[in-house]
Order: structure tokens, then sequence, then C-alpha cells
């Protein structure tokens, strides 16, 4: 595995494209939250699959499937940018976080929970959180019991987990996210059993389309406040989201939203989540994915328009 071309900026979020044989390639990011300094927030976002099988409607990621990553190729992503910065491997950063949610649905690799375990004795990381966000795929229930049970042995109180619902129509979530995954009961009754007492809540993900309704009394039914939170993000643009006319609810500038009044009146920690608009030009931001803009060799009003650089 090489690194091969980087795109970006260092101040923001950089995307690297490593490639283990022509035609296999992945990508894996760094980005820090402005204006805060490296060492204060370094997220780290990986790949765990080659592409995506799920396809979901407004991700790039998911135009092609060529396999699980290893668990040396996942680590090899970190190794890369922690050697980057902090080449002792002592990593003197508040929160760092490493996001298992760059390509790839991480429960269809059992390699990622290997890497998991391993996490703590590779680097000198006190400031370490794991984060995984997951659609939860029927058939993946094997992985979300080890991860249960390397959580609470690795990762008491500073892992981030997240269920990527998008909508809480049953219709519209099986539209956008084309794949068999629990129902909203099933998440539930896993989120309470993975949630501990003074550790992080379970999140609720919404990358709000037009037209993807939020319906605060059906999360009630399901998701308790005091151990579920609700984060809101922009549909970001890419080219499926294009194609398939989805446009995001959420809008550079805007903060006030009905929806997360509402979400607020029905007891629920909501996390607004807007990024730098530069990311969506670096391609950096979830569910964009640089190399289709390559394959495209076209440009996308509101993103991609940072070149790679060849290494």
């Amino acid at each position: 595995m090489r690194v091969i071309a980087q795109t970006g900026r260092e101040d923001i979020a950089m995307v690297y494209l490593a490639e283990k044989e022509p035609g296999r390639l992945i990508e894996f990011v760094e980005s820090v939250q402005f204006p805060f300094a490296r060492e204060k927030k370094w997220v780290l976002t990986i790949s765990t699959l080659y592409g995506c099988p799920v396809r979901c409607r407004f991700c790039d990621a998911g135009g092609y499937y060529q396999g699980k990553l290893s668990t040396d190729e996942m680590i090899f992503q970190i190794d890369y940018l922690v050697k980057k910065r902090f080449s002792s491997g002592k990593i003197p950063v508040e929160k760092f976080k490493i996001q298992f949610a760059r390509t790839g649905e991480p429960s269809f690799n059992q390699n990622v929970l290997d890497v998991l375990e391993r996490l703590p004795e590779l680097y000198d990381a006190p400031g370490l959180i794991p984060s995984l966000s997951t659609i939860a795929p029927q058939g993946t229930d094997g992985f979300f019991e080890r991860l249960l049970e390397i959580k609470r042995k690795r990762y008491a109180q500073s892992f981030q987990f997240q269920f990527s619902l998008h909508t809480t129509d049953e219709k519209l979530r099986d539209w956008l996210i084309p794949a068999r995954k629990w129902i909203l009961e099933k998440m539930a009754e896993y989120g309470e059993t993975f949630f501990q007492t003074g550790a992080k809540k379970i999140t609720l993900n919404f990358a709000l389309a037009e037209g993807m309704p939020v319906d605060p009394d059906i999360l009630l039914r399901h998701f308790h406040p005091d151990r579920f939170l609700i984060k809101i993000t922009p549909v970001n643009p890419t080219y499926q989201a294009s194609q398939n006319k989805i446009f995001s609810h959420i809008l550079p500038g805007k903060e006030k939203y009905e929806i997360i009044d509402a979400l607020r009146q029905a007891g629920y920690e909501v996390i607004l989540s807007i990024g730098e608009l530069a990311e969506n030009y670096i391609g950096s931001n979830c569910g964009q994915y640089v190399t289709t803009y390559k394959k495209a060799k076209a440009s996308i009003e509101g993103g991609y328009t940072f070149d790679l650089q060849k290494l």
C-alpha cells in the first residue's frame, strides 16, 4: 500500500489517495476544526472497504465494490497520518478522533474490530476517541456483539457510536439506503445496551434532505433522550445527490429550523453540524468521494475543485 496523491488544505482538511495495486484505490482524510489548533482536535477518517455495496442515494462511494480492507491496510491509513504529524507516535491531542466512516459500511468488515482491539497499544494517545457510524445492516449481529465487548473492555467512556438514519419515514429511508437493515426498534435495543452512564450518548444522524421527514414522536417511541442525541448535517454536494435530485434542507448561514426546535422541545440534545464550506470543494465531507470526481472529469456545483497532487 502506498499513498499516490493528496488534495486539500492543511488548515482545514486533506484527502489522501492510496493504492494497493493498479485499480484498487482507497481514500482517507485528516481534518481540524477551525479555528482550533490540531492539538485541540484532530480527526482521522479512514476507509474500511474498497468501495461500498450499499449505494446510498447521496453518497459517491457506492459506485463499485472490490472487497474488504485488511487490518494492516486500515492501520496503514492511521499510521501514515500519525507519523506525518507526530513521528514519535506520541499524540498530544486533546480530542484525537478516528472515524471508521470514509468509504464502506464498517460492519461488513470484521477486521475493523481487530483494529479497534489494537489501537490503544499502537500510539501514546490519551485523547483517543474511536468513532463508528453505521446503517446497521441485517446479518451483522455478530459484528455488533463483539463491538460491544471491545467497547466495554477498551473504551468504556470514550467511544462515539452513531446510527445513520436520515429520515424516520421507513419507505423513504429504504429508498435513501437501499439495503436490508435493522428496524428502529432493534437499533434502540442495541443502543440501550451500548450506552453507559457517564459516557457519550448514542448519536442518531440525519443528513437532512428536503422532503425527508424527521418525526419527534416516532423517535420518542424508540430512543430515550437521556441516552440518544440527534445530529443534523447538510446533504453535501455529490454526484449521486445531484443525479437523484436530493437537495439539502440545511443551508450555509442558516441556523434556525423548525425541526430542530421540535426535537429540542421533545427533550433531545440536538447538534447542528455544518463544517467548513471549503470541505465541499476539497471533497473531504461525508458522502464525497474524490475519485468519483476524477473519473467523471466534470465539475459539480458546490464541490470538487481541488486538484489531486501526485506524490
